[in-house]
């Protein structure tokens, strides 16, 4: 396979060419406009921020990518799918309020918020993933999939359980349902935390498959008949079902591709990642930790695992900055991400991402002034 271009500009200004310039720039040269958008949907995927964490990326890199959809007439809309875990984005009106306070609206953005997998995480379409391991049908939030074409705008930031948080981890989870996430983070079935569990049945009232049981007015999950799809999670107003997530790093990372597959393939797809604030944690931590490299600027490309090892490498090549945790970490080498979370290898999910045809991890970086 031949390399893939990775579209990349640095995050140096002028009077007369500040970042925003700078990132319409990059994506034009990098061939957004090749795409077909007269009349599309146009699903611009992104992380809103969890409330408290300021690490997400400003609103105002949103309504570049809007705006540029729009010229190209397009009907663009910023979206996400609710969480797995408890947070100011398990639902749709937590999490589109949690967007406002993080600054994202029409007025900031240019386009609307639709939340992908509805009001309680359970709107979802079933997918199939041609090749696919681990995953034989994706469950992706339906508004994202009645999109015509797709757009992936992701920070670039560290990650606990996958290494780094990109392209694939943007889409991949990002756009899982409830029950697409639980898939991918969990090898087993939800169960009840008996002390937050106030038995009030409305578990089993949206359970399908009789799978909650009661005893002494505590609800328990009978996993020979819980088939996993997560609904009970998102009912529970005590947030006592939880998920397992017992899932292996690496085959976390595999599911992670599988379910980019899904949500890509067969359709127009575009894909930007800003390597700015790179943060240690996911942007679902309700804070975020320092820096711990400078940043490094923004990338495009037709080819979701060419950008993210492009991506990593430039962050890799980064000096560390001190009183960071990566520099607190036992680190020899070039792997700040490896340094940081020993214990997963983000390699797996570029390596299994290139076997079932996503893309390359050969890659020619063209530089855009």
């Amino acid at each position: 396979m031949e390399k893939s271009k990775v579209y990349y500009t640095s995050m140096r200004t002028g009077f007369d060419n500040g970042l925003l310039d700078k990132l319409k720039r990059l994506i034009k040269k990098a061939g957004i406009e090749n795409i077909d958008f007269d009349g599309k949907y146009t699903a611009i995927k992104m992380h809103f921020g969890e409330p408290g964490n300021l690490a997400f990326l400003r609103p105002n890199y949103a309504k570049v990518v809007a705006d540029t959809v729009k010229e190209l007439g397009g009907k663009p809309f910023l979206t996400d799918c609710n969480t797995l875990y408890v947070g100011g984005r398990k639902n749709a009106l937590d999490h589109i309020e949690s967007a406002y306070v993080n600054g994202f609206s029409p007025l900031s953005t240019g386009c609307h918020i639709i939340i992908g997998d509805g009001l309680k995480g359970t709107d979802e379409v079933y997918i199939p993933v041609e090749g696919g391991e681990y995953v034989k049908e994706a469950k992706i939030g339906r508004a994202i999939m009645d999109a015509d074409v797709f757009i992936s705008l992701a920070h670039f930031k560290g990650h606990e359980a996958t290494g780094f948080g990109g392209t694939l981890k943007n889409i991949g989870m990002g756009c899982g349902s409830r029950a697409g996430k639980m898939e991918m983070h969990s090898a087993g079935k939800p169960h009840v935390e008996e002390e937050l569990c106030i038995g009030c049945h409305r578990c089993e009232k949206i359970c399908a498959h009789d799978a909650p049981q009661f005893k002494d007015k505590k609800a328990s999950i009978d996993h020979n008949k819980c088939v996993g799809c997560g609904r009970c999670i998102g009912v529970c107003p005590k947030d006592a079902i939880v998920a397992a997530s017992d899932e292996s790093n690496d085959i976390l990372n595999c599911k992670i591709a599988e379910y980019t597959k899904a949500v890509v393939d067969g359709r127009p797809a575009f894909y930007i990642n800003l390597v700015i604030d790179v943060s240690p944690y996911c942007d679902c931590h309700a804070e975020n930790d320092a820096a711990i490299v400078p940043d490094v600027g923004f990338f495009a490309s037709f080819d979701p695992v060419a950008l993210d090892i492009a991506c990593a490498d430039a962050v890799n090549a980064q000096p560390v900055i001190s009183n960071t945790c990566l520099s607190e970490a036992d680190h020899e080498g070039h792997d700040h991400f490896g340094a940081m979370f020993p214990t997963t290898d983000w390699r797996t999910c570029i390596e299994h991402a290139k076997k079932i045809g996503l893309g390359t991890d050969e890659y020619e970086l063209v530089v855009v002034k």
